[in-house]
């Protein structure tokens, strides 16, 4: 069985400088759930970008979902991006629109009929703690406030993939706990998740959770679960 996420020697240069990333191959399983650390500077955000095809490798090969996504056709793009949920470092919430809308946006690029998407979006307002709030704009929430309109909508649509970066750097220990059992309760629905962290104390919160550690641009597998099939032992 394939995995969800195939990455084959894949490197990332910026320019004519040296690799920001280099010789990358894993597999990720479908429904996995996978911590990505390593220190500042790593190059987290580069692969996570990758990842949710908002940047190509510079060579290598990435499959997603089975297909070959380096050399998909531009008009593909959206319908695979489709499949694939974000949470951004930077939130990047729609200031003018309320919570209520800026949960729903996915769902009506995705052509919902209004009628259809009142009840989704209200319940995954609930779901966040945050059905008191829909009709406030992002300029008046909170850090985690935000943070948490921001997992509504990367979730909204069931994405098959979800990939978050730094999702509990701006948020309070308590707050970054109740977060990350949102991510899980996502994982137990069968979405494959990749968290972007630098906070080593979260590793540790979802148990059976992978670990991924970028460290001077090559990937490193503490947990050895980056192959799937799951390596063999050898005795």
């Amino acid at each position: 069985m394939s995995g969800i996420v195939q990455f084959e020697n894949v490197g990332l240069r910026y320019g004519t400088g040296a690799e920001t990333l280099s010789d990358l191959s894993f597999t990720l399983a479908p429904g996995g759930f996978y911590f990505l650390t390593g220190p500042s500077g790593a190059g987290k955000t580069s692969l996570l970008k990758m990842l949710y095809l908002s940047q190509r490798p510079s060579r290598g090969a990435i499959r997603l979902f089975g297909e070959d996504v380096v050399q998909l056709r531009r008009a593909r793009l959206p319908g695979f991006r489709r499949r694939i949920g974000v949470v951004f470092q930077d939130f990047r919430l729609i200031p003018h629109l309320s919570a209520f809308d800026n949960i729903a946006l996915p769902l009506r690029i995705a052509g919902v009929d209004e009628r259809d998407l009142v009840t989704p979006v209200r319940e995954m307002l609930a779901w966040v703690g945050l059905a008191e709030r829909a009709s406030a704009h992002p300029p008046t929430l909170s850090g985690g406030e935000q943070q948490r309109v921001a997992i509504a909508r990367a979730v909204i649509g069931r994405p098959e993939i979800l990939v978050a970066d730094e999702p509990t750097g701006n948020v309070d220990p308590e707050m970054a706990a109740r977060l990350l059992h949102l991510f899980d309760a996502l994982n137990t629905l069968g979405t494959t998740i990749v968290v972007a962290t630098h906070d080593i104390h979260l590793l540790s919160r979802v148990a059976s959770a992978n670990v991924m550690r970028l460290d001077r641009g090559q990937l490193q597998d503490p947990t050895g679960a980056l192959r799937y099939p799951p390596r063999a032992e050898h005795h």
